[in-house]
């Protein structure tokens, strides 16, 4: 380890983050510096002189010694005692030499409570292993929130459509992110049981977003990081696609007037479709309409009829154009999606987390670890194949162990990680092999 100092400044040479006598390890880099000083290390609530976390090898082991303390508390981990003390050690050193990392809520979230006693609100749901059912937690960071994508579910019911922005946010606030597909929600030219029209899809999508933005405002670790999904077949599909071209428009003129066209500045205030990436869910039938110029229809959520027809080229351009503007949407494949689903007999697959790396059933959760490949690299450019296998061994036992004592904003997404145990294994740095 060796002392360090970590300051981050704006293009105007302003200072954002500063923190001094950082004891880091000598070979990170100064930018792995920034990054776990500003955003990893605990600022508050620490019982030390300093009052926060100022050390990797605190960080690292708040989290190795949470795992692996959850593990023997859980049963089925570790034959023995011994066999834990390698497991912490192994993973401690994967974690220290940059070989392995977690996702960042990991970072954010574990053993807070464990080694600090730090609590927090509780309101999230995560399995007991005496009972084996899904409890109300506490308190936030006894069962922290260790996932970094979840994908959720939402109803044509005013009362869905407002637990699901708490649950946004408590996700949010922890440092997670969140994917939706809001096909469900009547459109605008839909009526409602109670008589009178429906505000329709966008009224809706823009208070989720300005709920997004609030959490970054106050959040502690990161802004919102939020997927919003809809199937081409909504009456609201054209006012979707150009959301954020129509936002972005209002921005330029803004600009144009003398707004600042910073990105958190007022002109990007003013405007909606600023906190979510976009993506338009297109079926075989729709491509197969786009191949031979054929029409498209919309459907009413309510009754099922026909809302409006469309050349589908013409929606297929629509598409290509706002994202040739403002890179939204995206496209999501929903017909291959599902035909490679490894759970069809469960349910079908409708969204993705924020970056759509993650496409799995409604109200799941995936965590997330990454490997640095270059790390594995002897002093004979030799990759270690062997110490890579053990590396892959240790860090799923952990994601194991993480699924059990991680808390989720529901009892059905508590369930369904249970359940089903999604886990996310990933690469860095193959192009520098």
């Amino acid at each position: 380890m060796e002392k360090r100092r970590s300051v981050i400044t704006n293009p105007d040479g302003s200072v954002v983050f500063e923190m001094k006598d950082l004891e880091i390890p000598e070979g990170w880099s100064q930018l792995a510096t920034d990054i776990v000083a500003s955003k990893y290390f605990r600022k508050a609530g620490v019982p030390n002189e300093l009052g926060r976390e100022h050390t990797v090898a605190a960080l690292v082991r708040r989290v190795a010694r949470t795992i692996r303390r959850t593990g023997e508390d859980f049963g089925g981990y570790f034959e023995s005692r011994e066999e834990a003390d390698t497991f912490e050690a192994e993973l401690s050193w994967l974690l220290v030499t940059q070989r392995a990392a977690f996702n960042s809520p990991v970072w954010f979230n574990c053993g807070l409570h464990h080694e600090y006693g730090i609590d927090g609100s509780g309101g999230n749901f995560a399995w007991d292993p005496a009972t084996d059912t899904f409890l109300e937690t506490k308190d936030a960071y006894s069962r922290p929130q260790c996932s970094a994508c979840f994908i959720q579910s939402v109803e044509d019911d005013l009362m869905s459509i407002f637990k699901l922005v708490k649950s946004e946010a408590r996700l949010f606030k922890y440092g997670s992110g969140t994917g939706t597909n809001f096909s469900a929600l009547r459109g605008s030219v839909e009526n409602l049981s109670g008589g009178g029209t429906s505000s329709g899809l966008m009224s809706f999508l823009e208070v989720f977003d300005r709920a997004a933005g609030a959490t970054k405002s106050g959040g502690t670790t990161r802004r919102a990081a939020k997927m919003v999904c809809l199937d081409m077949d909504h009456p609201e599909i054209v006012d979707f696609i150009e959301w954020k071209v129509r936002e972005e428009n209002k921005v330029r003129a803004l600009i144009e007037a003398g707004y600042s066209s910073d990105f958190n500045g007022e002109a990007y205030k003013t405007v909606s479709g600023q906190n979510s990436n976009n993506s338009v869910r297109v079926t075989d039938e729709f491509m197969d309409a786009v191949a031979r110029d054929g029409e498209w229809e919309t459907i009413r959520r309510t009754d099922g009829k026909i809302a409006d027809t469309y050349k589908a080229r013409d929606l297929m351009e629509k598409v290509s154009h706002s994202a040739w503007s403002c890179a939204d949407p995206g496209i999501q494949f929903d017909t291959t999606i599902n035909r490679w689903h490894t759970c069809k007999e469960t349910g079908r697959i409708n969204a993705s987390n924020p970056c759509s790396e993650y496409m799995f059933l409604d109200n799941s959760a995936c965590n997330l670890a990454s490997f640095n490949l270059v790390k594995f690299l002897n002093d004979d450019d030799v990759f270690d194949v062997e110490g890579f296998r053990h590396a892959v061994r240790v860090v799923t036992t952990a994601m194991e162990i993480l699924v059990d004592l991680s808390s989720y904003p529901t009892e059905q997404i508590a369930k369904n990680s249970h359940d089903y145990r999604p886990l996310g294994i990933g690469y860095a740095n193959l192009g520098s092999l």
